[in-house]
């Protein structure tokens, strides 16, 4: 028995000390790291949904009835000022114009005429200005007549993009109705909302003399290359939104940017000496954020923070925490109010650069 009593003994030890090498091995691997916030300046950038607009985008519309008897153009097409679009058959006004020549020709010959007659007292001076009235008659018919046939060739106001055809060759077309549109995409004109409390903040902390730079985001996730500049804001906010209208405006010299399309406006605003935190290091409990805090002698704590602002990765925090405090950063999940854990501390630059900060 005593054999057995000492075997069971030194079981017992070896299973002992196994259990406390097991329990420092435990310890060793569940050392936190922990971090302090930062203090320095940064940039937020906002984003905003848009509109793309051509700087001019018109509708080009028949200004005669008649049949569309040439179309020198085609869908998409670039094309310069003064350049010939369309042609409605101008058979029936170049007819008028012969006639009101004709008849400005005959008032021509009778006002001559009634003339000399007056000049030696044969006729009333009534007459000569009845024929002078009839002369400025036909004259202004004539003029009219070279409008109506010069409307009937349909030309590019400007330089531009022609867009889809509403009718075809040998259509009947009347006065006024759609043919195509036309945009100048050389400058874009970018429309996007901007909520209340930001137009404030854009317009107390912006210098007027210093221009206003955005960044547009095309749909393919991909930056345009020009830079685009804040121009206009409209004169009234939206009731219903709360929003008030931006206008940007970008060069568009590659003709990449297309009337009607949509995006995103990056616009970034400087923060000067703001504290940082990675958000990693946060939780949330009843729509508060928190963060777990460790004192010198290495207990968690939790505590309320109040978030300014949200950047990539990191949060901007308004109240709460000093670049004294230490906070844990990860093993979140792992730890209890008023536990005490073994932590190892990492520079705030250390933790930012593993986050692959985006603000400039």
């Amino acid at each position: 028995m005593n054999k057995l009593a000492f075997v069971g003994f030194c079981v017992l030890l070896c299973f002992t000390s196994c259990k406390n090498e097991h329990e420092k091995i435990i310890e060793k691997e569940t050392e936190f790291l922990v971090t302090s916030p930062v203090k320095m300046d940064t940039t937020l950038i906002k984003e905003y949904v848009c509109q793309i607009h051509a700087i001019q985008h018109i509708e080009l519309r028949a200004q005669e009835r008649g049949y569309l008897e040439k179309i020198y153009v085609d869908e998409g097409q670039l094309v310069k000022k003064g350049q010939p679009l369309f042609q409605i058959m101008p058979k029936l006004y170049q007819a008028e114009l012969e006639k009101a020549k004709a008849e400005t020709n005959f008032a021509e010959i009778e006002y001559k005429n009634t003339k000399q007659l007056a000049d030696q007292n044969v006729v009333a001076p009534n007459e000569l200005a009845m024929a002078k009235a009839k002369l400025e008659k036909a004259k202004a018919e004539l003029s009219l007549a070279k409008v109506h046939l010069d409307f009937t060739l349909i030309k590019a106001p400007f330089d531009g993009i022609i867009d889809r055809f509403h009718v075809r060759l040998g259509s009947l077309v009347d006065e006024g109705e759609l043919l195509t549109n036309l945009s100048d995409n050389t400058r874009m004109w970018v429309y996007y909302n901007v909520p209340e409390a930001e137009y404030l903040d854009f317009k107390m902390n912006t210098n007027p003399k210093v221009v206003s730079n955005v960044q547009l985001q095309m749909p393919n996730n991909k930056l345009f290359s020009e830079q685009g500049v804040v121009e206009t804001i409209e004169a009234d906010f939206n009731n219903e939104t709360g929003n008030i209208p931006f206008r940007a405006t970008f060069p568009n010299p590659m003709g990449l940017l297309r009337h009607g399309e949509t995006g995103s406006i990056l616009s970034k605003i400087p923060l000067t000496d703001v504290v940082l935190i990675p958000q990693k290091a946060t939780f949330e409990v009843l729509d508060k954020k928190y963060v777990y805090i460790v004192d010198k002698d290495q207990v968690v704590h939790s505590k309320e923070i109040i978030i300014g602002e949200e950047i990539p990765h990191l949060y901007v925090v308004k109240e709460g925490l000093s670049e004294q405090d230490h906070i844990l950063i990860e093993g979140l999940r792992l730890v209890r109010e008023n536990d005490k854990i073994y932590t190892q501390y990492q520079k705030p630059d250390v933790v930012l650069s593993r986050l692959q900060l985006y603000a400039e």
